[in-house]
């Protein structure tokens, strides 16, 4: 299966959402695995996305993490939507194989 980088990164986005979500449903540890998801997803996504827009996002992110009850905002995939859908975005759109086991 071939994907373009454009899906790559809407699959990666996608993943990181869910583990994002996955902390609201443990008890009592959840809030506390925000405090360490919260700059890692932070740092990927402007890593995903470089320049101005990237870092506002990822700055966004982090208080979307950070904040309780909030985690149910799927950023990634909203940056993705921004990036590809509205601005019409090429970020380094080569061809990708990836394999399908």
């Amino acid at each position: 299966m071939i994907l373009s980088n454009k899906y790559k990164r809407l699959v990666k986005g996608v993943f990181f959402d869910g583990i994002g979500m996955l902390t609201m449903g443990i008890p009592v540890i959840g809030p506390f695995l925000d405090i360490v998801w919260a700059p890692y997803a932070a740092k990927t996504m402007t890593e995903m996305y470089p320049g101005k827009k990237g870092k506002l996002a990822s700055i966004l992110l982090f208080i979307e993490e950070i904040l309780p009850y909030t985690d149910i905002i799927p950023s990634f995939t909203i940056m993705w939507v921004y990036a590809y859908i509205f601005n019409g975005v090429d970020l380094k759109d080569e061809i990708i194989e990836v394999e399908v086991v």
